[in-house]
């Protein structure tokens, strides 16, 4: 009989979120939010709607999510180097039954509503049985710009649209059949391999190749170094017919960036000042002066002071800090 499984996919450094997230800590571990972490919650979010549990990341983290996993039904698989979310999950899918659904969820997002949460996903698997790739699109509240977007009409998808410029995301808000990408699928085990085969046989076969070669055993670091670095939008979700979109009413964050952190903080009574700034990560007296929606992340070897429009900007900070090997990553 077919299971319902949770891919968890948790290769992510969260380089948005340096200098809190860290390679030998990435966001997803930080219990930061309630006293929990955003991986917990995404393991305890699909409990109730899956009958096992599947975590693919990265060899250097996968200690971190081993004791937040449930004792039965759950399974690791450890990538020897990160190849995107095309190979991860194709990896997912070689483990599984073919008939199996699987759920697939990034480790890191901030879901709340659990109740309409879990409805959403049963509509989501409903279409799987039928032989559909699933995607969820959350209803936009604001003009993001770092999000992508999916255009649709009814569960149909006209177009995915890369994270736009502020006046494209304003249009697309005003146009009103846009939704945020939330990374969030469901399929059968078999057709997500069939549609990656058909449009990516590369990445299809070098996935199997260092699957079945491992064993059981560690993947080969020569042979995953072969597999095309592809994510699961550009290798299947832009180009299968099979495509569905379930327009989504629970309350989502990626919680890739500090302007998403600060947002929660906040509601949850985080101490902002006047101007709108906040202090993240000491409890020393910090004065910001002539500034505004400002914020200042401490750590013990490192100090980051961001304005919170520019939150999407870490990202670039860390890519320098990681072409000039630093220690601070």
């Amino acid at each position: 009989m077919a299971s319902v499984v949770n891919v968890i996919l948790s290769g992510g450094v969260g380089s948005r979120l340096w200098p809190l997230s860290r390679k030998a800590k990435p966001k997803q571990y930080i219990p930061l939010f309630e006293g929990q972490s955003l991986f917990e919650l995404t393991v305890a979010r699909n409990q109730k709607i899956t009958d096992k549990t599947l975590m693919v990341g990265g060899i250097k983290n996968v200690d971190l999510a081993r004791e937040f996993l449930p004792d039965a039904n759950s399974h690791t698989i450890v990538e020897a180097a990160p190849r995107n979310t095309a190979a991860a999950i194709a990896f997912a899918a070689l483990a599984c039954d073919p008939d199996d659904i699987l759920i697939v969820t990034p480790s890191d997002h901030l879901i709340e509503n659990q109740e309409a949460y879990e409805h959403i996903m049963r509509q989501g698997i409903k279409y799987a049985e039928e032989g559909f790739l699933v995607t969820f699109g959350i209803q936009p509240t604001r003009p993001e710009t770092g999000y992508g977007y999916i255009e649709y009409q009814g569960n149909d998808v006209l177009s995915f649209r890369e994270k736009p410029n502020e006046d494209t995301a304003k249009e697309f808000l005003k146009k009103g059949n846009f939704l945020w990408n939330s990374g969030i699928f469901c399929f059968k085990a078999s057709i997500y391999l069939e549609e990656l085969f058909r449009f990516e046989p590369k990445v299809f076969r070098t996935s199997k190749e260092v699957y079945e070669s491992a064993n059981g055993g560690p993947f080969s670091a020569d042979l995953s170094a072969k597999i095309p670095s592809k994510s699961i939008d550009y290798a299947v979700m832009e180009r299968s017919e099979r495509i569905k979109v379930i327009p989504s009413n629970f309350i989502w964050s990626d919680m890739g960036s500090y302007d998403s952190l600060y947002d929660y903080l906040q509601v949850k009574g985080h101490q902002v000042d006047s101007s709108g700034n906040m202090v993240i990560g000491t409890q020393k007296y910090v004065s910001f002066l002539g500034v505004e929606n400002t914020i200042l992340v401490h750590t013990e070897d490192a100090i980051l002071v961001v304005h919170k429009r520019s939150s999407q900007d870490v990202k670039h900070l860390y890519e320098e800090l990681e072409n000039n090997n630093s220690p601070l990553l």
